[in-house]
């Protein structure tokens, strides 16, 4: 080959990888050949310099612009002071000549230079370039022992003597750079030029010309796309065709662009089938419409998730009875796939409606005395004695929102009973869900039925909140027993460790106790949740689940747009009616928009520190007298806040926060006057303690809706 930079192919094939991680496989093994021949120096760092290949049975990847070669370096290394190695006659002293001897280097590769004030003797080699085989061979051994492999399997080579380990057996190395094949070796393979194509539509053996040439030649001669995300584009563009021709959808919900939908409901499963497929092609199937009787909600998931096919809907959001199915062969007359795939998927339809059918038989509360046999904590009980604590807490809860406590205590007494029927036990993804199915068919309140499945609510990011008042009550229930029992053992989350998912469940009492702007107190809750428990199980931690809480708030606040510090002024202040929070947050933003903020809230800091040091050397003041007033400004000052007071707390009742704080701007002045001219820490004890007892009256006055000194930069 020539001196000059080639693109370089390395390709391993293997036997099939597995699916769920071979976009990540793929993507770890280019970028990591990639890194090797960086550092080797055998390529220029470059983001556009890769085209990365994945398919069910390779890894590859094309590098551009790769030196046969690098280049010979010259470092220079400094050895030791001139003074060290030279005697006054300019002779090498024993110490140079020994540390030559030692490098193996001669006199006339020295150098003098001076670095701060010292004069050094500097050592300039040259080191040869490493070669592309070299350098290939460290990056290709390296990538490979960093693939972010599930599950190592061990195989033997053909000589029956190798053992080698990797994530499947491997068959066939490719390694070009440019027309000429790199001599490494990998896995007991050596590289060559052959490549394998499609299992049954491709040639097997096809020898590659140039680097350049492999993705053309797989797509002519093999049947098989190459690229993982052009594979990908080409799974989504015939799933969207084949549904539009079919006039039916991907989803249950308002009709988007079928792209859109895709990406939405199937986003993963698009990912897995094409990681499954060299050559992708789509056919619809379909299945006898008397199964449409079960609940769409089992036969998706049977469909996706064992069959991994495509589910369809009619415009009218109803599971259709046809659905998609990506295959990796492409075949003029699909009947026979089609036959096949139809035949496969139709018993595991007949057990989805064989669990409804014989769960049906069996009413939910029937069920419940059954939860005694699960075990939910080893110190927390059963499932029976949980469903019980849930029960008497939701009722609590129903009761304080100002609900109907008995269809809030039927809902969960039966919240829990779907996770003994024989649905859920083969698709535990279902349970609530199914509990309302089953409710329904047991003619329970079409609420109760509802909360069951929405009592789970939110359970992720961004999910629905609980609707009716029934499963609202319900869902802070359920999470609030889970987190009082956990917290009451020693539980809590340590770092990121969190097994029983409390930062979830503490996210969304949150979320529903501020977006649904209910009127309870966290302080009660956590209260009547502790109160639910067999006294002596749990320890008293009812202070630790509150700051938890206050914590998960802080978080919560941060996402919308409010500063540390205004999240600080309201949350210092230990708020226990959370639906306030917002409008808290809404009048502090209001009130740092006034022109006096920024002086009140100093002023608010200045007299926080003043109360605090006071009260550090032991002095007490209850409220300020005003016939101990002396000065000028502090009687000022005295009346200002009297005024402001009565102004401000029918403001406060009806909770307007925002009038609240901004009626504290007419104090900015006296307050201003006050420390202009009035000696606090006067040596007349009743004078002082009149002065901070003013201060105090102040404090009090201007933050019961935010701690004012927190705004203070």
């Amino acid at each position: 080959g020539s001196r000059m930079s080639e693109n370089l192919l390395v390709e391993l094939l293997t036997e099939e990888l597995p699916p769920k991680s071979l976009k990540r496989l793929g993507e770890a093994f280019g970028h990591g050949v990639q890194d090797g021949l960086v550092r080797a120096q055998l390529k220029i760092r470059d983001p556009h310099g890769t085209r990365i290949f994945a398919t069910p049975r390779r890894l590859a990847v094309l590098i551009l612009d790769v030196l046969p070669k690098s280049l010979d370096r010259v470092e220079s290394r400094k050895l030791m002071p001139s003074k060290v190695a030279f005697d006054p006659a300019g002779k090498p002293t024993t110490a140079l000549s020994k540390r030559l001897e030692k490098e193996g280097a001669s006199e006339h590769l020295l150098e003098r230079k001076t670095e701060g004030n010292i004069e050094y003797v500097f050592l300039n080699q040259t080191l040869a370039g490493i070669t592309l085989a070299a350098g290939l061979q460290i990056a290709l051994n390296e990538a490979i022992a960093k693939l972010p492999i599930p599950k190592v399997m061990s195989y033997q080579l053909a000589d029956g003597a190798t053992t080698v380990h990797f994530v499947r057996p491997a068959h066939g190395l490719v390694a070009l750079h440019g027309a000429d094949i790199v001599p490494v070796s990998v896995l007991g393979l050596t590289a060559g030029r052959i490549t394998h194509g499609h299992r049954f539509q491709g040639v097997k053996d096809i020898s590659i010309a140039t680097a350049d040439a492999y993705e053309e030649a797989l797509a002519a001669h093999g049947g098989v796309i190459a690229s993982f995300d052009e594979r990908c584009e080409e799974v989504k563009k015939q799933l969207v065709t084949r549904a539009s021709e079919l006039g039916l959808r991907f989803s249950d919900g308002a009709p988007l662009p079928l792209t859109e939908e895709l990406a939405g409901t199937f986003g993963a499963l698009v990912d897995e089938v094409t990681a499954l497929v060299e050559r992708p092609s789509v056919y619809a199937g379909e299945f006898d419409a008397e199964f449409l009787m079960v609940p769409a909600e089992c036969l998706v998931l049977t469909m996706r998730t064992n069959q991994k096919y495509f589910p369809l809907y009619d415009d009218n959001r109803k599971l259709a009875n046809k659905f998609l199915i990506v295959s990796n062969m492409r075949l003029d007359d699909p009947a026979n796939i089609i036959e096949g795939n139809q035949r496969v998927v139709r018993p595991r339809l007949a057990d989805a409606r064989f669990f409804f059918e014989t769960d049906k038989k069996t009413r939910l509360e029937e069920r419940v005395p059954l939860l005694a046999k699960v075990t939910y904590h080893h110190k927390l009980g059963n499932q029976l004695e949980r469903t019980e604590r849930v029960q008497l807490l939701a009722g609590r809860i129903a009761r304080a929102l100002g609900g109907d406590p008995a269809p809030t205590e039927r809902a969960a007494w039966l919240a829990k009973a779907d996770l003994l029927t024989g649905m859920v036990g083969e698709f535990p993804e279902l349970q609530g869900t199914m509990g309302r199915y089953y409710a329904l068919a047991d003619d329970e309140d079409a609420r109760v039925a509802d909360a069951i499945q929405q009592h789970y609510r939110p359970r992720f990011s961004g999910d629905a909140l609980p609707e009716n008042d029934i499963a609202v009550a319900l869902a802070l229930a359920d999470k609030l027993e889970s987190l009082a029992g956990m917290f009451g053992i020693g539980q809590q989350p340590t770092g990121d460790k969190d097994p029983f998912a409390l930062r979830r469940h503490a996210l969304g009492v949150i979320r529903i106790l501020t977006e649904k702007e209910l009127a309870i107190s966290v302080h009660d809750l956590v209260t009547d949740a502790f109160a639910s428990f067999p006294p002596k199980m749990l320890g008293d931690a009812r202070a630790d689940l509150q700051i938890f809480l206050l914590d998960r708030l802080r978080g919560y606040l941060r996402e919308g747009d409010y500063t540390a510090n205004e999240i600080e002024s309201v949350l210092c202040m230990a708020p226990t009616r959370l639906d306030q929070v917002p409008r808290q947050l809404a009048a502090v933003r209001a009130f740092t928009a006034l022109p006096e903020a920024a002086a009140l809230a100093a002023a608010n800091k200045r007299v926080a520190n003043i109360l605090k040091q006071a009260q550090a050397k032991g002095e007490s003041f209850a409220q300020a007298e005003a016939d101990k007033l002396e000065e000028p400004a502090e009687r000022e000052l005295f009346h200002a806040i009297e005024s402001a007071v009565k102004h401000a707390m029918p403001l406060l009742k009806e909770g307007d926060y925002t009038g609240y704080l901004k009626t504290f701007a007419m104090l900015n002045t006296p307050v201003n006057a006050f420390f202009d001219s009035v000696m606090v820490m006067a040596d007349d004890a009743s004078l002082r303690r009149n002065r901070l007892a003013l201060l105090s009256d102040l404090r009090l006055g201007m933050n019961r809706v935010a701690d004012i000194s927190k705004l203070a930069a």
